[in-house]
């Protein structure tokens, strides 16, 4: 006979009874449903319905063995929480290539007078002051535009324009 698992997942009601409204409302994140069911075929507590095997789990739910292994071993481990959730990043995947000073330094651009014989600032003109200004080497008119939207100023009436908010 095969040895006995280490660790075994022993769910109380309360636990078992919220797993399983997770598992079957259908309105949580993908993810967390599927946790839900790992952790509940994992259970060998007085609540489970069958034993089930990694192989089982695995070949059920269509993952891999080791997946619900690390399923498991992170709910002994951690709580129940991290085991359904899934872990946020701590840095972006992408660093920001715009810090507060160079947002400052394009709203003050922004706010500046435009070019002689320009009425307003438009998002091409700023794009190319910035790069001219070497505030930034690259950047695109969309990222100047979400710039200028966290802001007080807004688009003007005529596509392409920017100006200050009336409010």
């Amino acid at each position: 006979m095969g040895k006995g698992r280490r660790d075994k997942v022993l769910l109380n009601t309360e636990q078992r009874q919220k797993l399983e409204q997770i598992s079957r409302n259908g309105y949580a994140p993908a993810k967390k449903i599927l946790h839900a069911q790992v952790l509940l075929m994992c259970d060998e507590g007085e609540g489970a319905t069958k034993k089930w095997t990694d192989e089982q789990i695995s070949s059920a739910l269509n993952l891999h063995r080791n997946t619900v292994g690390r399923i498991r071993k992170r709910f002994l481990e951690q709580g129940e929480q991290p085991a359904l959730n899934r872990s946020q990043r701590k840095t972006p995947p992408v660093p920001a290539k715009i810090d507060g000073h160079t947002e400052a330094q394009i709203i003050a651009l922004c706010c500046s007078d435009p070019p002689v014989g320009r009425v307003h600032w438009s998002l091409r003109l700023l794009t190319q002051e910035i790069k001219n200004r070497n505030i930034i080497t690259e950047i695109s008119l969309e990222t100047v535009r979400s710039i200028l939207k966290k802001t007080s100023y807004v688009r003007g009436k005529y596509k392409g324009f920017v100006s200050q908010n009336e409010t």
